[in-house]
């Protein structure tokens, strides 16, 4: 018990690091332009710590921060942008009251709809070498293909998004480290039977 409770507790410290790292190097490119990389850089240090990796957290954070600073602004940006403005179109259509509910619900389903897609997004980047015009259809595929999987993710984010409106200290010390690297090492679980599965279709 003692060492599962060890383990634990280093899993909780090893999130706050990413969190207050990926805060950190957010702002470090003026929100706008940090965001990308600060994310990237995130999810690819939690997919190495997934696999057992040892990890130099901040040097490393930093040399991919800088190497996929282009191509992380290009992936994540387009989806912060929409998420924004849906996130903004819900709010004023709750303030119209019951005569804008349809519209409510619409913007409300495109959110989930999108938060499964993005749930995706980041573990692909840091798994699959892939061109970047293909990763937002490769999530979307496997956000369609695996909805017990899709479920599962998107409960786990509406856990951490309560606990952080519950508590919202823990926006700065766990909630976005937490989350990446929950999602990260289900995701590569997820990678690993859907390659499994198509591996042994390939052999039949």
């Amino acid at each position: 018990m003692s060492i599962r409770l060890q383990a634990a507790c280093s899993e909780v410290v090893w999130a706050a690091r990413l969190n207050v790292l990926w805060i950190v190097f957010t702002l470090l490119g003026g929100v706008v332009l940090g965001l990308g990389p600060a994310t990237v850089a995130a999810y690819t240090l939690a997919r190495r710590h997934a696999r057992g990796e040892s990890i130099h957290a901040l040097p490393e954070f930093w040399r991919v921060y800088r190497r996929e600073f282009v191509r992380a602004s290009l992936l994540v940006l387009p989806l912060a942008v929409v998420v924004t403005v849906l996130v903004g179109n819900l709010l004023y259509f709750a303030a119209l009251g019951p005569g804008a509910r349809a519209w409510q619900v619409a913007t409300l389903v495109a959110l989930v709809a999108l938060a499964c897609v993005g749930s995706y997004l980041g573990p692909l980047y840091a798994h699959y070498d892939l061109p970047l015009p293909a990763y937002l259809p490769k999530a979307s595929l496997l956000a369609l293909t695996r909805p017990a999987s899709s479920v599962l993710l998107l409960f786990v984010l509406a856990a951490i998004v309560f606990a952080t409106v519950a508590a919202p200290l823990l926006a700065l010390l766990l909630s976005v480290g937490a989350w990446i690297c929950l999602n990260t090492w289900l995701c590569l679980r997820f990678f690993e039977e859907n390659e499994a599965r198509l591996h042994s279709k390939g052999n039949r």
